[in-house]
């Protein structure tokens, strides 16, 4: 098998690998995208502020990823220079003719120190600027690059840090809901997949309820009043469940129901008989 056929082998199967990772920040750009339409509905501006933060964060993730890739499939598969070619600029450039010592040599000219100062940190400036400045230079270069970890750590605290300041109803974390269910149940104890999918949840539910509250604020009124919140607001529930279903399938099956749990926080207000009839099944209650 020629060299070539093996160099295109080899970097057909890092292609797979690559794009296998690429799975993940685009997952995250589809669900920050889905959260930031749904934030789109609310009356209140700042709602869509954390999913479009964590939207700008996945596609940046994405489209560095993309460059280092079409960077990777480019060096490799386009050989470089030739001996012969690489030998010619060498000569060209030692043969070139030096100058006659009849032209006299012209001083250069002084320099103030506060341009020299500056001219490392113009340099510096402009090389950061350069689009051809990446990141993938860098590796290869052998300098230090944060780890995907961290870098996914430090793009997960920006938004809930975000999602915390424009939210009105104090925080209430998906453990701490969760501790209401059973004993037999340990949010700790599931698979790191399903505990986002719990926190996804807890946040998606609480962003919905408060959404219904600040778009219907006479209709929950008097629901809370008459005590039939659920078929006062049935059709804008309806929607708002049937996407709750769809993204949080793989944990409707546990012992907590955060859908119900923030309906009864934010829209009864504490009071779980103004509901009324709770129309969707749900592991918390007995009927």
């Amino acid at each position: 098998m020629s060299q070539e056929k093996q160099i295109e082998q080899a970097v057909a199967r890092a292609l797979r690998d690559a794009l296998a990772a690429l799975q993940r920040p685009l997952t995250e750009l589809e669900q920050a995208l889905n959260d930031l339409v749904a934030a789109c509905a609310s009356s209140k501006p700042a709602n869509a502020l954390p999913p479009a933060l964590r939207a700008q964060l996945a596609s940046a993730s994405l489209t560095a990823a993309l460059e280092a890739l079409a960077r990777f499939i480019s060096v490799t598969l386009h050989p470089p220079a030739s001996a012969e070619a690489e030998r010619a600029v060498h000569l060209v450039g030692r043969e070139a003719p030096a100058p006659t010592p009849s032209e006299p040599a012209v001083p250069p000219t002084p320099v103030p120190m506060a341009e020299e100062e500056a001219a490392p940190r113009n340099a510096i400036t402009g090389l950061a600027a350069d689009p051809e400045f990446r990141a993938v230079d860098m590796v290869a270069e052998g300098a230090p690059v944060i780890p995907p970890e961290a870098a996914i750590a430090a793009e997960e605290a920006v938004a809930d840090a975000a999602e915390a300041a424009v939210e009105e109803v104090p925080e209430e974390r998906a453990e701490a809901i969760a501790a209401q269910a059973p004993a037999a149940f340990d949010l700790s104890s599931l698979p790191p997949e399903e505990q986002e999918l719990h926190r996804r949840a807890n946040r998606v539910a609480k962003v919905s309820m408060q959404d219904l509250k600040m778009l219907h604020p006479e209709q929950v009124r008097l629901g809370r009043q008459h005590r039939d919140l659920c078929s006062r607001l049935r059709e804008e529930i309806d929607k708002a469940r049937k996407e709750y279903d769809r993204r949080f399938a793989a944990i409707l099956h546990h012992p907590v129901d955060y859908f119900y749990h923030w309906m009864v926080e934010i829209l009864a207000e504490g009071d779980p008989e103004a509901l009324g009839e709770y129309p969707y099944p749900s592991p918390v209650l007995k009927r």
